[in-house]
């Protein structure tokens, strides 16, 4: 099996390949996230000193400590709050997600970053590349048990009006409430996704094609509370072409045509 990508298959059948991070993008983001870590702990070291001047064994010792706290917490926040990603990863285009496909959870996040400890032993990473190498999808330790892989993170355009055009009719302008509730609920990320679906559609297998327009419409139709009736006999596609315009363009605005 190639160590280039990891193949997924999601509950509904949609089969799609990500790209995993190899030992060098990964020692990359890890050799960032040391810096930014020893830089805070330099400066706690510095006032752990101030205070403990007269006590150089125990501030060594108080240190120590917190510098492997910091360690295990600067992983632990950061990719729980930033969904899989440090500082380094960040830098690098990197993200760690579970080896499944699914969410991310934050007993994963924690048992990876608190075994972290091991992978690094006996210095740099050593028992940590071992498993990389061992492993099929370039998982150290960490990630073995924590069931998680580390994959280059897709960059996500942002939305463009113009991929929407379309000559068909919108059955939701004219209707505010509708409108509004889209604009609220609708996140960006959410719009994005779809805007990418319909941009890649020609490049997306036909039954994964029907499938992915099928669950955003179904989605975007039950956030913002549409009467069926508005859509019947619309394709799913062209159901997400028209929430995507309202969401797109500003209020009181035509915006694009679809």
């Amino acid at each position: 099996m190639s160590r280039d990508a990891v193949t997924i298959r999601t509950p509904e059948g949609i089969v799609f390949a990500l790209p995993l991070a190899g030992p060098g993008a990964r020692f990359v983001a890890w050799g960032v996230d040391l810096a930014c870590v020893g830089a805070v702990g330099s400066l706690l070291a510095t006032a752990i000193r101030g205070l403990l001047g007269f006590q150089p064994d125990i501030a060594e010792a108080v240190g120590a400590v917190l510098y492997f706290g910091l360690s295990i917490l600067y992983g632990l926040v950061l990719e729980w709050v930033w969904r899989g990603q440090t500082l380094g990863k960040r830098l690098v285009g990197l993200r760690v997600m579970d080896e499944e496909g699914r969410r991310l959870q934050p007993s994963q996040v924690v048992v990876r970053n608190l075994l972290r400890s091991i992978d690094v032993l006996p210095i740099f990473y050593l028992v940590g590349g071992a498993a990389m190498l061992a492993s099929r999808h370039w998982q150290r330790l960490g990630d073995l048990v924590a069931c998680t892989i580390v994959v280059r993170a897709a960059r996500t355009d942002p939305p463009d009006p113009d991929a929407l055009r379309s000559d068909k009719y919108n059955s939701l302008r004219g209707r505010p409430r509708i409108e509004a509730r889209l604009r609220q609920r609708i996140s960006p990320a959410e719009a994005a996704l779809a805007v990418q679906a319909i941009v890649r559609r020609d490049a997306i297998e036909p039954a994964a094609r029907v499938a992915i327009f099928r669950r955003l419409a179904q989605r975007f139709v039950a956030a913002a509370e549409i009467e069926p009736a508005l859509f019947e006999s619309v394709p799913d596609e062209q159901v997400v072409r028209n929430v995507l315009e309202i969401v797109l363009t500003r209020p009181g605005r035509a915006g694009v045509s679809t």
